[in-house]
């Protein structure tokens, strides 16, 4: 008896065929599947552009020009140095954040951010005071003034006025633009007689005076420094030409005292 290899079924023709069209469904739903994508990307990324530009031309609500006057709202029964928290002001559409520093400071700005309306969030943990950050385009806000410190975004975040009671409650009160001060934003909105808009504006005054009088103490530090300077120098430089003149008065003595010997 002999022993053979056995040989391969005969091919099945309608097997073959609905393997074929099986491998077409596939590469038909595939193809589909990356056009979706590419249509979508294409569609988000062209609604941002053209966000972006309708916010930066003013077509758009901007946070800090809110309709009418902004309301007053309590945002929070407390708020510890060191923490943050995400609310919505002055309307229920508008993203915002408020931050308290290690040292107290209470700061308020818009959690849009200024480049293509993505959202801005608090990162504690970089820097010494922290900073606001938007992970779109790798934006980066001072967390103290809201100016742009690194990034694409074409200007600061615009502010949102926050007061604390003495309770502990903090509470906005009103917004400001982009570049403009809490007292700028809260006169223009509520009016230049109001009694909140006098204080805000002596205590923007009280701060002038003090990073003036900062100023100038550093100057005169610097000047002092410098004049400190310049006396040890002469010391030194006086201290020199008495040694020098020691030296040459010895030296006198000695060659006149060797004459004698000699």
């Amino acid at each position: 008896m002999s022993v053979t290899d056995p040989q391969p079924p005969a091919p099945d023709a309608h097997a073959d065929a609905a393997q074929e069209a099986l491998h077409d469904r596939i590469a038909a739903d595939s193809l589909t599947t990356r056009r979706d994508y590419l249509r979508i990307v294409a569609t988000v990324s062209g609604g941002l552009a053209v966000g972006g530009i309708a916010v930066a031309s003013g077509i758009l609500h901007r946070h800090g020009d809110p309709d009418g006057l902004p309301a007053i709202k309590k945002i929070a029964d407390r708020i510890e140095p060191g923490e943050s928290l995400a609310f919505r002001y002055p309307g229920d559409e508008d993203r915002a954040i408020a931050v308290r520093m290690d040292d107290g400071t209470l700061a308020g700005y818009s959690a849009v951010c200024t480049h293509l309306a993505c959202a801005v969030l608090w990162r504690k943990e970089r820097g010494s005071e922290g900073e606001l950050y938007c992970p779109c385009h790798e934006g980066i806000f001072d967390a103290r003034t809201g100016e742009v410190t690194a990034g694409p975004p074409p200007r600061g975040l615009p502010k949102v006025i926050l007061i604390e009671q003495v309770d502990g409650s903090v509470w906005a009160i009103g917004t400001a633009r982009s570049g403009e001060s809490l007292q700028e934003g809260y006169c223009r909105q509520r009016g230049v007689g109001s009694p909140l808009c006098a204080r805000l504006e002596g205590e923007a005054t009280d701060t002038r005076k003090e990073r003036a009088a900062t100023d100038t103490g550093k100057e005169r530090a610097a000047t002092d420094t410098g004049k400190g300077r310049a006396a040890t120098e002469t010391g030194k430089k006086r201290a020199a030409t008495d040694t020098g003149k020691e030296r040459a008065a010895t030296d006198t003595r000695g060659g006149a005292e060797r004459s004698e010997r000699a």
